[in-house]
This record gives C-alpha cells, sequence and structure tokens, in this order.
C-alpha cells in the first residue's frame, strides 16, 4: 500500500527500514492548540458530533498537514466510540470529560454487552476514514486508532474519568471472572473496529492503552497485556488488517516493553518516563519505537524544543525504527508555531544523522 504514497518514511520507519530522516507525527495533533480547529468544533456544536460528522472530521484530521510537513495524518475521533456504540450513553460535560449514563458494574449489564455493529452505529468512523484516504491524495498514511480492552473498561465501569479507576480494579479482585468476560467482549470489539479501519482504507492502525500504567506488575499481564495480544493476534489473522503496522501504546508501562514487543505489534508507543535507548534495548530491535518528548517542552522556548528533540534523537541513536513523537497528546496551550519548530528540528536533525553516519 505505501507504494503509491508520496511520503511513506513513517511505515518505513514502522517496519524498521532506513529512512532519509526521522518521521514525526504527535498525538492529539488535530486538536485544540489549533484555533482552526476550534472554529470547526464550534461550528459542530459539541465534540461528538464533530467526531460523527465524517465531513467535518475529516476537515481536522487534514488541519495539522496544511500547517506542519507531518509524515501521518490520524484520524480525529474518540477512544470511546466503541462503548457509545454499545448503548452506554456517552456524553462530555464541560470541563468534566467523558461520562456513561449506564456504566457496567453487573454481570447483567456485561451479559448485555456485545460487539458493535461495524456498519450501524459505527458507520460514521468508516465513513470518515473513506473520506480522508480520498483527501489524503497519498501525500501521508492515515493512522486508525481505539482504545484499549482495559482502558475501555476503566471508563465504562467508572462511568466516567478517575485518577486511579478503582471500580473496576475492585471488580478485577472480587470477580475477576466476571472482569475477563468484559474484556474479552472488548478486545474482540476493538479487533473488529481496527480490521473495519483496516478495510475502510486505514494504513497503519495504534491502540492506545492510556490507563495500562495504573496495574500493579502481575495485574498488568492478566487484564492489559493479555488483551492488547488477543487484539494483536485477531488483527494479524484478518484478511484487510494483517499487512498493516500495529503500534501498541501502553502510558506508564516502560517496564513491560518486552512483554509488550512479544505480542507480534510492529511499534511501541513510549511515554517521557523511560530513555529511549534503555526502551530500545528492552525490546531488543524487535520492534520500531515512537516517542517520547515530554509534551511540556512545546510550552518552553523554540532553543528548548530543539534541545530536547535532539536529544531524544540522540537516545535512539541513528539505528532504524525510529518514528518522533511525543510521550503523550499535544497541551491545548501549545503555540502551533512551536509545533513547527519541533517538527522542523527533527527532519533536520535526522537527515544531519544519517549524513554523519555515511561519511564514517
Amino acid at each position: 500500500m505505501s507504494d503509491t504514497l508520496k511520503n511513506d518514511r513513517f511505515l518505513r520507519a514502522l517496519r524498521r527500514q532506513p529512512t532519509d530522516t526521522t518521521p514525526i507525527w504527535v498525538m492529539r495533533q488535530a486538536g485544540r492548540y489549533l484555533p482552526e480547529y476550534r472554529a470547526t468544533r464550534e461550528r459542530a456544536g459539541s465534540f461528538m458530533a464533530l467526531a460523527q460528522h465524517p465531513e467535518l472530521a475529516c476537515e481536522v484530521t487534514l488541519q495539522p498537514l496544511e500547517r506542519f510537513e507531518l509524515d501521518a495524518a490520524i484520524l480525529f475521533s474518540d477512544i470511546l466510540t466503541i462503548p457509545d456504540a454499545m448503548g452506554l450513553g456517552l456524553s462530555f460535560a464541560q470541563g468534566e470529560g467523558p461520562q456513561f449514563a449506564h456504566p457496567v458494574r453487573s454481570a447483567a449489564d456485561v451479559a448485555k454487552l456485545a460487539v458493535p455493529d461495524m456498519d450501524g452505529g459505527l458507520r460514521y468512523v468508516m465513513d470518515a476514514v473513506r473520506l480522508v484516504r480520498k483527501q489524503l491524495a497519498d501525500r501521508v498514511p492515515l493512522i486508525g486508532f481505539s482504545g484499549s480492552p482495559w482502558t475501555l473498561a476503566c471508563y465504562m465501569v467508572e462511568g466516567h474519568g478517575s485518577r486511579d479507576f478503582a471500580t473496576l480494579k475492585a471488580m478485577c479482585w472480587n470477580d475477576p471472572a466476571l472482569a475477563h468476560r468484559l474484556l474479552d467482549t472488548l478486545a474482540q470489539s476493538v479487533a473488529a473496529y481496527l480490521a473495519a479501519q483496516a478495510a475502510a482504507g486505514a494504513q497503519a492502525l495504534m491502540v492506545f492503552d492510556t490507563w495500562g500504567g495504573l496495574l500493579a506488575p502481575a495485574a498488568f499481564k492478566e487484564f492489559s497485556l493479555r488483551y492488547l495480544a488477543q487484539v494483536v493476534a485477531a488483527l494479524q489473522a484478518d484478511a484487510h488488517a494483517r499487512e498493516l503496522p500495529v503500534i501498541l501504546f501502553s502510558k506508564g508501562a516502560g517496564r513491560h516493553l518486552g512483554a509488550l514487543a512479544d505480542t507480534g505489534c510492529a511499534g511501541l508507543g513510549v511515554d517521557w518516563t523511560i530513555d529511549l535507548d534503555d526502551a530500545r534495548r528492552a525490546v531488543a530491535g524487535r520492534v520500531a519505537l515512537q516517542g517520547n518528548l515530554d509534551p511540556a517542552v512545546l510550552l518552553s522556548t523554540p532553543e528548548v524544543i530543539r534541545r530536547e528533540a535532539r536529544a531524544v534523537m540522540d537516545s535512539y541513536g541513528n539505528h532504524p525504527g525510529h518514528v518522533f513523537n511525543l510521550g503523550h497528546g499535544i497541551t491545548p496551550e501549545v503555540d502551533p508555531e512551536h509545533l513547527r519548530v519541533l517538527v522542523d528540528e527533527v527532519h533536520a536533525y535526522g537527515r544531519a544523522m544519517r549524513e554523519a553516519a555515511s561519511t564514517r
């Protein structure tokens, strides 16, 4: 699929192939730091109205690519589309984040859940993928994504955001069989959702395990890692998805990088709490790494941004398989021009690294 792409360095890096420079995109690159995004969201009326309107979702997906020389687009959507399609009544209260009208707390609640119809309640996502692919005209690849089974369960059981998601943790200890039934249904749903995005035209797939790092090591393996591996295996068995690279991003789970690489994914997202050299050694070159600048660096000066970007790249070294990204999403307070500084520095320094290596 990359044969027709004008810029395929992102996909080449995920395959750990040589690239002319280090590719870069950033999590939440279509977001509130951009004035044009804020204008489109206001026109839509609400976040969910924006996400569920394929033409508007396409518009905001492409906005950062009009400003910056990014190497990938990521579909504008939300990680909670699956539980919303399951009928849990998702809403976003101003300043309070996501809330579900019908949280999942009992065996009866779990029994009601089923893998959503991808051509029914989630068709708007696939329509947006098709429209973005058409509008991109093979300029850069498009990333489709989902929340991880564990992260979706966190919100579904708690009913809203939380610092510790203790309600789901209590379910894991008090009724682990029930927790596993919930997570298995979600793993099937995530795999089907990502496979549908692949069929609609996504060229890479990413799973956001935002809250995996909240778990103790043994619990992480039982309740998060196990289901990430299930999703990857299902995608590798799917006719549309099997050729697409899958990136797993488990925030705060740097000590599990080796086990995450064992899932068979193509790449691992890395947050800023681990040195990339240590991360590269942990995965022993088996997967690409994506990351890992602290997003707060973008609130500093251009000089600091350039310095810290070079430090991240020096940490990884002149090895194949690095996709530059932030360690988490870009924040609303960032000056868009600071992202331009970062993108330009990553490309310039990446080329300089390769030129220096070729003259040795």
